[in-house]
């Protein structure tokens, strides 16, 4: 019997990578991403190589059935060089801090676009939709705008056995959410990568375009930008039962602001402006249930007895899951508790 894997990797764009694949063939495929070899790509196409040395080698690291082709698997792989280093785009080869007792829930926001008029979907060509309050978890033909799309999408994840977590329309017109739950910086970002390749294709289905930048309707304007927050735990803070554990994170986290932001995601400074329930990107806070903060510190964690999470809302919609997680690891274990 014969197989259909698909190969997906990042490519070398900058500020903000994008998502290439590229399928081959395999007789008698176990499943398994031991039995995946490795592959390799014209990295000159990619923005990742000259033209006269373009052969990029392909490393399969994470692996699910793909439920939207017949004997298929979607097969998530790294960038290497031709002598099997890591390429200098590879954030995953480049994480410096990992710990699977690290829980992570991201949310993921974007915009579906029209490819013709570059406006959000419910956006009408050269004018505005009704201003933003009906759209957050509307329902309606005039409030909820790509449902097709993200509901194809949500089904699509959960068999391919993505952990998401729910959806929900968000607070612009045109724009949606999911959320994602994993152990560790590779996990999450292995699972928060798949998703998004997982949205891109169904998308391109309807013709539609996903749109990751932060701030995409510009900063100047009344409408939200996208985040992709990141609620985090680890063992310590789960089970402490102790405020001041949590106020030093949070602490801590007030010490490394330039070393978040510079992998929160490009473009991060039209979102963090201190409105659409954001902090200033010149600012750090937290606080208690606090959407404007930089942390929130949900009402649920003080009602479980200071056990649980903390929501970092600055990470942009764009931003590398990977060096997101590994980021949020490193300044977590630095806090004095």
């Amino acid at each position: 019997m014969k197989s259909k894997l698909e190969y997906i990797w990042l490519d070398g764009t900058v500020p903000t990578q994008h998502l290439r694949a590229k399928t081959r063939v395999a007789e008698n495929f176990s499943g398994k991403l031991e039995d995946c070899p490795e592959w390799s790509f014209d990295g000159s196409s990619t923005n990742q190589a000259a033209g006269g040395s373009s052969d990029l080698l392909l490393k399969p690291v994470f692996i699910c059935p793909d439920p939207d082709r017949k004997n298929a698997y979607l097969v998530l792989t790294e960038v290497l060089n031709a002598d099997g280093t890591a390429h200098d785009s590879n954030g995953r080869a480049h994480i410096e801090e990992e710990d699977e007792d690290f829980w992570f829930g991201f949310e993921q926001e974007y915009f579906l676009y029209d490819p013709q008029t570059r406006l959000p979907l419910g956006f009408p060509a050269g004018g505005f939709p009704l201003p933003q309050g009906p759209y957050y978890c509307g329902v309606g033909g005039s409030k909820a705008f790509g449902r097709q799309i993200v509901e194809e999408h949500f089904d699509l994840c959960l068999e391919a056995g993505l952990n998401v977590e729910g959806i929900n329309a968000e607070v612009a017109a045109g724009q949606w959410e999911f959320q994602i739950f994993a152990k560790g910086a590779h996990s999450a970002g292995d699972q928060i990568w798949m998703a998004r390749f997982l949205l891109e294709r169904t998308a391109e289905k309807y013709g539609v375009d996903v749109e990751w930048h932060p701030k995409p309707l510009g900063k100047d304007l009344d409408w939200n930008g996208s985040g992709m927050h990141a609620n985090f735990s680890n063992g310590l803070m789960r089970t402490c039962g102790d405020e001041k554990v949590f106020t030093a994170i949070c602490e801590e986290f007030g010490k490394h602001v330039p070393e978040h932001i510079a992998v929160y995601g490009a473009y991060n400074d039209q979102r963090l402006t201190g409105k659409h329930e954001t902090a200033a990107i010149t600012d750090f806070s937290y606080g208690v249930s606090d959407r404007g903060a930089s942390i929130r510190i949900p009402v649920g964690t003080i009602e479980a007895g200071w056990r649980g999470r903390l929501e970092d809302r600055r990470p942009a919609s764009n931003g590398d899951p990977y060096k997101i997680a590994a980021r949020i690891i490193k300044t977590t274990k630095q806090a004095k508790i």
